[in-house]
Order: C-alpha cells, then structure tokens, then sequence
C-alpha cells in the first residue's frame, strides 16, 4: 500500500493480480451481469489506485477493505439504475464462485475465517439470520428489511444490531 500511495503501477498490478478473481466473484454475483461486474471491477481498483492513502490497516485488511468498497459500489450502482436485488439466497453457505486459490497463509486463514462466519450465521435465530442476509446479500436498507420482513422497522435494526454484535463476539473469541 505504501508503493501504491507513491503511485506505482507494479504495486497497483500485483494487487489486482491478488484480488481481482474475489472481487470479480462478489460483484458477479451481486450484478448478474458480467459487463457490469467487469465494469465496477475497473472501478474499484481505479478507487483504490485514487484513494490509496486513505487506507487504514487498522480498520482491517486490504482484501476485506476492498471487497467492502466493491459490494458498496455494486449497490448503489443499483440502486442508481432501479434494480436493486431481490432474490434472496435459501442457503447462507452458498460463496461466491472462486478461480483458482493461492495457497498462501493469509488465503488459508480467510478461508478457515469465512468457514467460521457461515458456521455462526447459522446459529443465529431465523429472523436475525434473515435480515443480515437481505441487508449483505441483497443490498437492502433497513426499511426495506422491515417492509419485505412484515416487521417494525425497530425491530429489524435490533435484529441486526443484535447479530452483528453476537457474531463480533463469537469471532473475537476463536480468534
């Protein structure tokens, strides 16, 4: 990240190189449309390349920080366009399709972390695992939770608030 805040070009190709198949997945699979995935790939490393010096390792890794600003452009592509996802996944377990993984021990841990995460959303109450699910997968607001679900909108954000605690905990704790 330092050599790509000095803006050099290698540094920004071997991170594309690193990250590009996770993002491409996760925007794939929120856009269903690979020219528009492709599109908002570009996009996200163009961010990146601009915003490079705003990274905060302390706030999480370079992957994680790059799949969220990727997954945030993706909705609000969306919702810009009016076509905002509406089909919800029956099943939690259900990834992203990867190419072919680096066998590194930084993928290993995310791996084995991603394993830990779909463990624990499934442990969560049905209307908790359902809410998180319509706001990170469908890219939903919490009204729009809260009217999709049937529910008060207070209710939806404790819901929320409740298992992204719990699953905060339960991380903490394994790690």
């Amino acid at each position: 990240m330092e050599r790509l805040a000095r803006q050099d070009q290698q540094a920004l190709e071997a991170l594309y190189d690193r990250y590009s198949r996770a993002v491409y997945s996760l925007l794939l699979r929120i856009m269903r449309e690979p020219a528009a995935a492709e599109e908002l790939l570009q996009e996200a490393f163009l961010r990146l390349w601009r915003n490079a010096r705003s990274y905060d390792v302390s706030r999480g890794s370079l992957g994680t920080w790059l799949l969220t600003v990727a997954r945030n452009m993706a909705f609000d592509h969306l919702r810009s366009r009016g076509e905002k996802q509406r089909q919800r996944e029956d099943r939690v377990d259900v990834l992203p399709a990867r190419a072919v993984p680096s066998q590194s021990e930084e993928w290993l841990d995310q791996r084995r972390r991603a394993e830990q995460v779909r463990q624990l959303i499934g442990t969560l109450p049905p209307s908790q695992r359902q809410a998180l699910e319509l706001a990170y997968f469908e890219g939903m607001t919490q009204s729009e939770i809260a009217k999709a679900m049937n529910e008060p909108l207070g209710t939806v954000k404790t819901w929320v608030r409740t298992a992204l605690q719990r699953l905060r905990q339960e991380l903490e704790a394994v790690s």
